[in-house]
C-alpha cells in the first residue's frame, strides 16, 4: 500500500516536504531573507523586508505592496527576462501604461530615473537604480500562439511558458483577468532600436545585475520571468529572478527625482495629491 493511501500517511508525506522547494518559493515571513544571494542592503532591517523570493526561469511572482516599498530585482545567472505589470491596489483599472510612460518622458529606454506611469498621469513606480541598462519597453511579454510556434508550447504549466499567459495567472489571484494585462515593460534582456527603426537585440548585460523601483501608490504588481518575445536563441531560456523589497517612503519633494524633469514633477504632483486624498 502506498504511503499516501490514508489521510494519516499523505498528512505525513505532505509535511516531510517543507523546506524543500524553498529554492522558488517565497520566504515566508520576509523577514528570514538573509540568506537570499543578495543579501539585505546596507541600512535595511530584517524586520523591514516585505517580499523575499525567487521566481524561476518560466515562473511568475505577484505581490500587494504599499506606498514606498523598495523592490530589488535581481538577475543572478544573466538570464531572467523580468516582465512587470503594476495595478493600482484597490483602484486597478487604473494600471501601468507603457506608451504614456515613454512618450511623456520622452524616452523609450529604461533607466534609473524613469518613472513608470499610469494612464491617469500618476508615478506607480519609480526606477531608482539600474546596473543592467538590458531593457525594453516596446515589444512586450510573449504570447502563447507565438510560443507554440517558435518553441511548440506556450502553456503557462507547459516547458516554454508565455509571459501574458503567466501575467494572466497572477493577475487571477487579485480578481484581475485577461482584459486587465496590458502591454508590459521587461527589464534584463535589451532590446535598441537601430537607425532604420529595426530592433537590434542585446540580450542580457551579464550575471548579478539589478533594478531597484519604488512604489509611489499602494500598487499590485506582477512579474512574469519568461524569454524575450525577440530573443534568438533556439531553445527557450530563462533563469531565476531574485525579488526582494522592503518598506520605506514615496519620493518626496526635496527628493531630486521630483524635479528632474517638468513632465515629472507634474506627474509626482498628481500622485501625492492623490495619496493625500486617501489618506496616505
Amino acid at each position: 500500500m502506498s504511503s499516501t493511501a490514508t489521510t494519516a500517511g499523505a498528512r505525513d508525506h505532505a509535511r516531510a516536504q517543507e523546506g524543500t522547494v524553498a529554492d522558488t518559493m517565497p520566504t515566508v515571513p520576509a523577514a528570514g531573507a538573509a540568506g537570499l544571494p543578495g543579501g539585505l542592503p546596507a541600512g535595511v532591517a530584517a524586520d523591514d523586508v516585505v517580499w523575499a523570493e525567487t521566481v524561476a526561469g518560466g515562473g511568475y511572482g505577484h505581490r500587494v505592496l504599499a506606498a514606498g516599498t523598495t523592490v530589488r530585482l535581481t538577475d543572478t545567472t544573466g538570464d531572467a527576462c523580468a516582465g512587470l505589470l503594476l495595478h493600482h491596489a484597490g483602484m486597478p483599472w487604473e494600471r501601468l501604461n507603457v506608451a504614456d510612460t515613454v512618450k511623456v518622458q520622452w524616452q523609450v529606454y529604461s533607466a534609473a530615473g524613469q518613472l513608470l506611469l499610469s494612464d491617469q498621469g500618476r508615478v506607480l513606480a519609480t526606477v531608482l537604480e539600474d546596473t543592467s541598462g538590458h531593457h525594453d519597453a516596446v515589444y512586450g511579454a510573449s504570447t502563447q500562439a507565438r510560443n507554440e510556434e517558435r518553441y511548440g508550447d506556450g502553456s503557462p504549466e507547459g516547458p516554454s511558458p508565455a509571459g501574458r499567459e503567466l501575467f494572466v495567472l497572477g493577475a487571477v489571484k487579485h480578481g484581475l483577468g485577461r482584459r486587465d494585462v496590458p502591454p508590459s515593460v521587461s527589464f534584463f534582456q535589451g532590446v535598441r532600436i537601430d537607425d532604420g527603426g529595426r530592433p537590434a537585440w542585446q540580450g542580457s548585460a551579464g550575471p548579478g545585475r539589478s533594478v531597484t523601483l519604488r512604489t509611489e501608490l499602494p500598487v499590485v504588481l506582477l512579474l512574469a520571468n519568461a524569454a524575450h518575445p525577440l530573443d534568438p536563441r533556439a531553445a527557450y531560456t530563462v533563469g531565476p529572478l531574485e525579488v526582494l523589497a522592503w518598506r520605506g517612503q514615496p519620493t518626496a519633494p526635496d527628493d531630486p527625482l521630483w524635479d528632474a524633469t517638468p513632465e515629472g514633477r507634474r506627474a509626482f504632483e498628481n500622485t501625492a495629491d492623490l495619496r493625500k486624498g486617501l489618506g496616505l
